[in-house]
């Protein structure tokens, strides 16, 4: 596989330096998958909970060897004609009426049934050819003469079928096109291939074994805290360690969907556009909707909310 900037991916601190450049703080797993997926020519599997930044590791992968990030969202009932390819069939439509409008030109010459037939087939052919193919993004990924990072979100939304498709495409860079042929990636240019799941459902056998595997937990107050100071650099630092060490106790809570470090950074940037210096209760209060999807789970927070909020100021 080769990428221009191919000295970004020579070794795992370049890696992790990099990404931290464009405000991707990484664990040293994250940064040895992306350099093992890069020298072993292999996709990853990124496994976890939403919100743990799996999407955003594609993201800025491509944004770091400055190569087109190709994104197939996934969900039930998606299938080749989304996924890889459909036919042109306006265009084949069209065409088709030219033909008939020039029939008699075409069998001008013609001896006999056999022979026109002939001549018919040959045009027919071309209806079926790369100038009448749609390509969707695992094939665009495959035909890109520079190379791309090629970004499979949310596989465990797809069906077991649409898995069956991957594999080929994920073993040996190539897809198979009944009409055309075989598809093969240009020679070098391999795409970089991300795929990502929430574990709503258990990814098959098949396609694990062709992918390295990479697991993104939420992570601990010290890396969160970094990842906060990140994308949200002009954060007090006592707010940083209060408004972390309030979302990490919230983790522990059994809630409907914990908040993840998406959350925390969109609740950073709401406590900073509200000109606050440090935590107190009301203004949790008031923010809570930023960080709690559910309504059952806001008011789980709210009878222990001072109490939480209490501790989290302490841990400054």
């Amino acid at each position: 596989m080769a990428i221009k900037n191919d000295d970004k991916l020579k070794d795992i601190e370049a890696i992790r330096g990099h990404f931290e450049s464009l405000g991707y703080i990484c664990s040293v797993e994250i940064a040895t998958a992306v350099f093992l997926a890069y020298h072993l020519e292999k996709p990853v599997l990124i496994e976890g909970p939403p919100g743990v930044g799996k999407t955003e590791l594609a993201k800025t992968t491509a944004e770091m060897v400055d190569l087109p990030c190709i994104r197939l969202q996934c969900y039930e009932g998606l299938d080749e004609s989304k996924a890889i390819y459909e036919w042109k069939y306006g265009k084949q439509l069209l065409y088709t009426q030219v033909l008939k409008e020039t029939l008699g030109e075409i069998l001008d010459g013609a001896t006999g049934l056999a022979e026109s037939v002939d001549k018919l087939h040959s045009f027919g052919d071309i209806f079926f050819s790369e100038e009448f193919l749609e390509p969707r993004p695992l094939l665009k990924a495959l035909k890109a003469e520079e190379s791309c990072v090629l970004l499979i979100d949310e596989v465990d939304k797809s069906d077991h079928e649409f898995e069956s498709l991957l594999l080929e495409m994920l073993s040996d860079y190539q897809l198979s096109i009944p009409e055309i042929g075989t598809v093969k990636a240009i020679p070098g240019k391999k795409p970089l291939v991300f795929l990502t799941s929430n574990n709503t459902r258990e990814i098959s056998d098949a396609l694990k074994r062709r992918c390295l595997h990479l697991y993104i937990p939420f992570p601990n107050a010290e890396l969160e805290r970094q990842i906060v100071r990140a994308r949200v650099p002009d954060i007090p630092p006592k707010l940083n360690q209060q408004l972390v060490a309030f979302i990490q106790e919230l983790r522990e809570m059994d809630l409907k969907k914990v908040p993840a470090i998406s959350e925390t950074i969109d609740w950073a940037r709401t406590l900073i556009l509200l000109h606050s210096e440090s935590l107190d209760p009301e203004l949790v209060r008031q923010t809570l909707n930023v960080i709690l999807k559910f309504q059952e789970d806001v008011e789980t927070v709210q009878s222990e909310l001072q109490g939480v909020t209490n501790r989290a100021i302490k841990a400054t």
